[in-house]
């Protein structure tokens, strides 16, 4: 059974669109009373060999062989799809005053268009499994599969869409590096209280970014989008910066069908990428994060453990995210 969704835009201008059994979309024909947008189709099969491969390398501390090798397939893969890609080495400080070298990645679709749309995740590992119950694991580090790799996943299928059918936007994708180097649970009192010391690599890019005086339109953030059961709520700082794009993306997802994902919830403020990218770049970025209320962390159950594996992506979860991406950039 074959099924279809429209979005409804102004003067009779669709969006065409499927549940999930469709095959790959054709153009639409064209009449003088309507425009029809052909929507690729997210492919979560893809999606999910990204996160895969992410994992193949190990865990993606900085200063680490895996995180290295990791970058290399990354700055590879999606050169493969993008018209430039602009890796950007920085270094920063963590918690501990140890110095870190990362690397953000920034692909660019249609670098001559200024009406613009900013993607990120962070591609990086936690060093440090510091919500693991057992207390022997918290040195060890987290394999990041949904915190970090799902992401990423989700962005590398959107980019090979985006190589193949253009939208009428410039799209720029940035995988942010150093996110989850933030100081553990276990450390000194005073230590956790210093501030700024999560998402350097955002921090890096916002206050120097890839091109002088960028600028986009708005931008999203994907964290945490591959577990199975997803809750995505209206986070408290993508509100107060972006509360206008949130409510576009949520209905976006809601028209598709994904309200049970998207749920119209308001939570408290989660110091992410996006938080970086609003107050130094001053650029919109809302966030679609995990929010899980029955965990005692508000996020998915083996965040921030040894558990975080490959075992708990859910392709559905990928599509549901990667659709919502999509439909939100072609409908631009």
């Amino acid at each position: 059974m074959k099924s279809h969704h429209y979005f409804f835009l102004a003067v009779l201008l669709f969006v065409w669109m499927s549940c999930q059994t469709r095959p790959s979309s054709n153009t639409e024909a064209h009449s003088a009373s309507e425009i029809r947008i052909s929507l690729p189709d997210f492919d979560a099969d893809s999606a999910y060999h990204f996160v895969a491969k992410q994992m193949s390398f190990g865990p993606r501390v900085p200063g680490t062989k895996a995180h290295e090798q990791c970058a290399n397939w990354l700055q590879k893969t999606i050169s493969a799809y993008a018209d430039n890609v602009i890796v950007q080495p920085f270094s920063a400080r963590i918690w501990n005053g140890e110095t870190r070298h990362g690397k953000n990645i920034i692909a660019s679709f249609s670098p001559e268009k200024k009406s613009r749309v900013l993607l990120g995740a962070h591609w990086d590992s936690r060093p440090t499994a510091d919500h693991d119950p057992d207390p022997a694991n918290w040195h060890k580090p987290v394999p990041g599969a949904n915190d970090g790799a799902s992401g990423v996943g989700v962005l590398l299928e959107v980019a090979r869409q985006l190589s193949i059918n253009r939208p009428n936007i410039g799209v720029d994708i940035i995988f942010f590096d150093l996110e989850d180097s933030g100081t553990p649970e276990f450390a000194d009192a005073s230590l956790r209280r210093k501030p700024d010391t999560w998402a350097l690599g955002a921090q890096h890019w916002a206050k120097n970014p890839h091109k002088p005086n960028y600028r986009a339109n708005y931008g999203i953030l994907l964290d945490m989008v591959g577990a199975a059961n997803p809750r995505f709520a209206r986070e408290g700082i993508s509100m107060f910066y972006a509360s206008d794009i949130v409510n576009k993306v949520w209905k976006t997802a809601q028209t598709l069908g994904f309200s049970y994902a998207f749920v119209n919830e308001r939570i408290g403020d989660i110091l992410d990428d996006h938080y970086y990218v609003n107050k130094f770049a001053r650029i919109p970025m809302i966030n679609i994060i995990h929010y899980d209320p029955r965990t005692e962390t508000r996020f998915f159950p083996q965040w921030h453990t040894i558990h975080d594996d490959l075992s708990i992506i859910d392709k559905n979860t990928l599509r549901i995210v990667g659709q919502t991406v999509l439909a939100q950039i072609y409908q631009e």
